[in-house]
């Protein structure tokens, strides 16, 4: 059964969210899963483009703009190309994430917008390096989420709740959206189901 990209066509799978949420997570779980369904991969980090595409740019409004519109312009390169973009950033505007959504479809090529949705007070707990926390203390500015605005997907393509269920149940939602779009087939047909032997020497339908 051959698996991969209708006809070649890209697309960008674009996780927006709160710093923290788990798009950077996200993004390694999907990657090796479309991987290994016969898709050509790229990731872009949010974290990552910023020192290396980025570097430079401050968090005033017009440089975080001007970081995603990065990001949406190597992604859709990428997308009229064959390849499945994964984005992986805040994106905390909801005007930019409409032009960068607008270009790649111009291109030809389908943009599916998630949501990582996930509570400030849970990703205050999460918080490692305790950014929330001195956030909220007034002792960063410019903070995404608490002092400086994040606009939420209007109507997201997908919308996971990472504080709510495990990372392979989100990643799971997502795929099963890339089926429903015909950006990827299914691992399996339904007469393709593997018959493993059980303990009890009965065969046991298993789905993958």
């Amino acid at each position: 059964m051959g698996v991969g990209l209708n006809e070649g066509r890209g697309f960008v799978l674009w996780l927006t969210g709160l710093s923290g949420a788990g798009k950077t997570t996200l993004a390694g779980r999907l990657a090796p899963e479309l991987r290994a369904r016969g898709l050509r991969v790229e990731v872009l980090d949010g974290d990552e483009v910023r020192t290396n595409l980025s570097k430079g740019l401050g968090f005033s409004k017009e440089d975080r703009d001007t970081n995603i519109r990065r990001i949406g312009y190597v992604a859709r390169l990428l997308a009229r190309n064959g390849v499945a973009a994964l984005t992986a950033a805040i994106s905390p505007y909801a005007e930019v994430r409409e032009e960068v959504r607008r270009a790649v479809e111009a291109d030809g090529a389908e943009f599916v917008e998630v949501y990582v949705e996930c509570p400030l007070d849970v990703l205050a707990e999460r918080d490692v390096k305790g950014l929330y926390k001195k956030a909220l203390a007034g002792e960063i500015k410019g903070f995404t989420g608490v002092s400086d605005p994040y606009e939420e997907p209007r109507a997201p393509e997908v919308t996971v709740r990472t504080h709510e269920e495990a990372v392979g149940t989100s990643a799971g939602r997502i795929v099963e959206e890339l089926e429903r779009r015909g950006l990827l087939r299914a691992r399996f047909d339904a007469g393709e189901l593997v018959l493993q032997g059980g303990a009890d020497g009965h065969e046991h339908r298993t789905d993958f």
